[in-house]
């Protein structure tokens, strides 16, 4: 995984605030969401029959006239396995909530290969891609898609993937230091500073937080870039304060090195300042628990159905799910939605991913620009003592 996958999406979201106005409905399909289906069990066992003269078989490859083939690329061996079979189970969890009995999805393992994984669900007939999670594997997968037509919903965050076919709905990074800029300049604050991690993630931060704070009529007094060593850290963080005063500090980089930064800026120029960070916070809850970090302020996604998606995950597979799990869920709401006037074994009908009244899931309120990148609304949270507590909630509505 590249470093712009959300810090290997463990460690593993400027910016399109300016669309058309719209609305987000609580549809059916995020009631759906928040079910709990349960299985019933295998029906009455017919009488055999006889094998027909003309089987639904062509070329040695299945075909299937009443559901709709979709494939989910993910890695299911490797070092990634375990988020890979997270998203997997995920996708089976939202074909349960919805009863979407059209929507048949077969699981390729990436690890093996993105390339001889595209081809097989290609020559198998799927007609949508769910997947990949790595950019690298994104990269090789949509041209081999583009050629067949078939689109690719990639859960990686790298923005430079998108476009041609391939759709990205990992968190972006860009949106959220967008959204926490935002919020910031709102409360009062107007003199920005930044602690960026080396690496290209590091960079898009940086040049995100310039084009926020530019458009929110703030100013970057500072900004100074580290390679998470000790010594590099507490260098960055003299560096700031030698060079200007600032109100509100981003540290663009994990919950974990958050913790380690905090401390350091506190007790070097930056006892009263906000402390503000991206949407990696939002997977580490040792935040609350750093004194340093109380009363800073991060963008993400909301966690409020994520909850529920986890107990019923938890209940079924016997295991916590990776965070990166409610892209897998909500890529089956999204398709289960266009499901329902596209015709099964026809080309998967593109421009419904465009479509301007958005989705819902999981996650929240999301849509796909022209440029293939998903749009999310955001909530603010702050780091109180062992807690978070959401001081903005996600928009109802993108400003225009």
């Amino acid at each position: 995984m590249t470093e712009t996958d959300t810090l290997r999406q463990a460690d593993m979201f400027a910016a399109m605030k300016r669309g058309a106005r719209i609305l987000f409905a609580t549809s059916a399909l995020l009631v759906a969401a928040c079910q709990s289906i349960v299985p019933r069990g295998p029906g009455p066992v017919r009488p055999t029959e006889p094998v027909p003269s003309g089987p639904d078989v062509t070329q040695g490859l299945p075909t299937d006239t009443l559901r709709h083939r979709v494939a989910l690329l993910v890695p299911m061996t490797g070092p990634n396995a375990g988020v890979g079979q997270s998203i997997a189970n995920a996708t089976t969890l939202a074909l349960l909530d919805t009863k979407a009995d059209k929507v048949r999805i077969t699981t390729y393992d990436t690890s093996m290969g993105a390339a001889a994984a595209a081809n097989k669900a290609l020559a198998e007939g799927n007609r949508l891609i769910l997947g990949p999670l790595l950019a690298e594997d994104a990269r090789i997968v949509g041209p081999i898609a583009a050629r067949a037509k078939v689109p690719v919903i990639s859960f990686s965050n790298d923005i430079s993937v998108a476009g041609d076919g391939v759709y990205i709905m990992g968190y972006n990074p860009n949106q959220s230091i967008d959204r926490v800029v935002e919020f910031a300049k709102a409360k009062g604050l107007s003199k920005f500073a930044a602690l960026i991690p080396k690496g290209v993630y590091g960079e898009r931060s940086g040049t995100s937080l310039l084009r926020a704070v530019e458009a929110e009529g703030g100013t970057v007094v500072s900004m100074q870039t580290f390679d998470r060593t000790p010594a590099s850290m507490t260098a960055a963080v003299k560096k700031l304060q030698a060079s200007s005063s600032y109100d509100a500090l981003l540290i663009a980089d994990s919950g974990r090195v958050a913790m380690q930064l905090a401390p350091i800026v506190r007790k070097n120029g930056g006892a009263t300042a906000r402390l503000l960070g991206t949407e990696l916070w939002n997977t580490d809850r040792g935040l609350a628990s750093t004194p340093a970090l109380r009363g800073a302020w991060f963008a993400s996604v909301s966690d409020g159905l994520y909850g529920q998606l986890a107990g019923k995950y938890r209940a079924r597979y016997g295991s916590a799910p990776f965070r990166l799990s409610a892209l897998g869920y909500d890529a089956v709401l999204l398709t289960v939605r266009i499901a329902r006037d596209w015709k099964p074994g026809t080309t998967f009908p593109a421009a419904r991913l465009r479509d301007a009244g958005g989705f819902s899931g999981i996650d929240g309120a999301f849509r796909f620009g022209r440029n293939g990148i998903a749009e999310r609304a955001l909530e603010v949270s702050e780091v109180s003592a062992g807690t978070y507590t959401v001081v903005a909630a996600a928009p109802k509505a993108f400003a225009e």
